[in-house]
């Protein structure tokens, strides 16, 4: 009888839950879902990250190139993000060129990696004019079930804390770049952005972490970032429903603890792969 109701009437479905200050899975408005992350998944990348948030499964390899850098910006290297959503990971993706939602969340992570300062372009520099590290970033959903942004932001920031970047000199007599395999360094993160994101039920009540279902009933959806020391780096909000001043401080408050969360949970994995 329950799941013909849900069939018919979704969202009335869902606002007998949310009257109760629960949801169907049995979390709380403001709990997230059991969250995990695996470090170095991919031996042939220079440094990736599995990361599951509930039924979400998100992998981020990343792969390092060198090439000359840019005339305006001649001391500074390249991050290069994409984002993938194939149509192995959920029936509502098609194959071929990347989707609308796709896109948007390369988008937004490649704003979060400019405005939150998460490496400084300057560190990938080899020789100024010269020569610079490109990282490419490339985040593959392997199976979807909402929240696909923080799920992408987490993957990111451990893949990155995961890279481990040969030394290179450039030989002054021929002018080539020469690369010590044996020596690598890993990459010096400034920042740890964390993305925090809410769906809007009703235009009023916000309920943390949404899976698809959720994304799919809610009035609108909104995403915090944060950084280490609480600042906020990113507001995402793609239309929907209106938040008052009140709401979004709420929301900005429930995501500078979420950070801490997902910062311990970090370090101890990476405490667990380097115990010295």
């Amino acid at each position: 009888m329950a799941t013909a109701f849900k069939t018919v009437e979704p969202l009335e479905y869902y606002r007998r839950f949310l009257k109760e200050n629960c949801r169907p899975d049995g979390r709380e408005l403001g709990e997230f879902r059991a969250t995990t992350v695996n470090i170095g998944s991919i031996t042939t990348a220079d440094g990736s990250a599995l990361v599951k948030l509930g039924n979400t499964t998100v992998i981020c390899g990343v792969k390092a190139e060198l090439a000359a850098p840019t005339v305006d910006s001649a001391d500074k290297g390249y991050i290069v993000p994409n984002v993938e959503l194939p149509s192995l990971c959920s029936t509502r993706f098609r194959s071929g060129p990347p989707g609308e939602e796709a896109q948007a969340a390369s988008q937004f992570i490649a704003d979060v990696i400019e405005n939150s300062q998460i490496i400084a372009k300057e560190d990938l520099c080899i020789a100024n004019g010269k020569l610079a590290w490109v990282l490419y970033c490339d985040i593959i959903c392997l199976d979807y079930d909402g929240n696909i942004l923080d799920a992408s932001a987490f993957a990111l920031l451990a893949a990155l804390k995961n890279v481990q970047l040969p030394s290179v000199t450039i030989n002054e007599e021929t002018g080539l770049s020469e690369v010590d395999f044996k020596q690598k360094n890993p990459l010096i993160i400034r920042k740890h952005p964390v993305a925090t994101s809410f769906a809007i039920f009703d235009d009023t009540l916000l309920i943390v972490d949404p899976t698809a279902e959720e994304e799919d009933l809610a009035t609108g959806t909104v995403t915090i970032v944060t950084d280490d020391d609480g600042r906020l780096c990113s507001v995402h909000k793609p239309g929907g429903s209106p938040l008052t001043g009140a709401k979004l401080q709420d929301c900005i408050t429930r995501a500078i603890t979420r950070h801490k969360e997902v910062k311990k949970l970090i370090d101890k994995v990476i405490k667990s792969i380097n115990p010295k």
